[in-house]
């Protein structure tokens, strides 16, 4: 009963293996290496990388707490890379985030860009539903000729 759970408990926490193929054969390819990787090799490397995994995670919290904060951020990782002595991940690392982060901005403001459009098509939409908008007469030009 107890390795059923061990069992469930680890196939919980298993990385997709078709993610850890793709990771592991993209690297290969990079290379120049036609390689293929056996089915134990990759569960290697999946179980490699969930070890890593939870003992980056377990530092970056500890440095989360010590700051007395509840939420783990990018710099607490980056933070537990060099503690765990993983400092020439750091700028591969950087990088990636500085993409993602632009990706995102971008993303926001595309976003934020169609919400101020739909509500001006909205308003658009109720001043044509509402007879086309108000009409507004100049109080001077009573005869329609331009003169008072």
């Amino acid at each position: 009963m107890e390795s059923e759970n061990q069992k469930v408990i680890s196939e919980a926490e298993e990385l997709p293996r078709t993610i850890v193929r793709r990771v592991v054969k993209e690297k290969l390819s990079h290379d120049g290496d036609d390689m293929s990787v056996h089915k134990d090799a990759l569960l290697a490397f999946s179980e490699s990388a969930r070890i890593f995994i939870h003992y980056l995670s377990a530092t970056a919290n500890d440095i989360c707490k010590e700051s007395k904060r509840q939420t783990i951020n990018a710099d607490d990782v980056l933070t537990a890379l060099q503690e765990i002595e993983f400092s020439h991940f750091l700028g591969p690392l950087k990088a990636s985030l500085h993409e993602f982060r632009q990706k995102n901005a971008g993303k926001k403001a595309g976003a934020a860009k169609e919400k101020e459009e739909k509500k001006k098509r909205k308003l658009e939409e109720l001043s044509h539903d509402s007879g086309g908008g108000e009409r507004v007469e100049n109080e001077d030009n009573q005869d329609g000729t331009g003169h008072a």
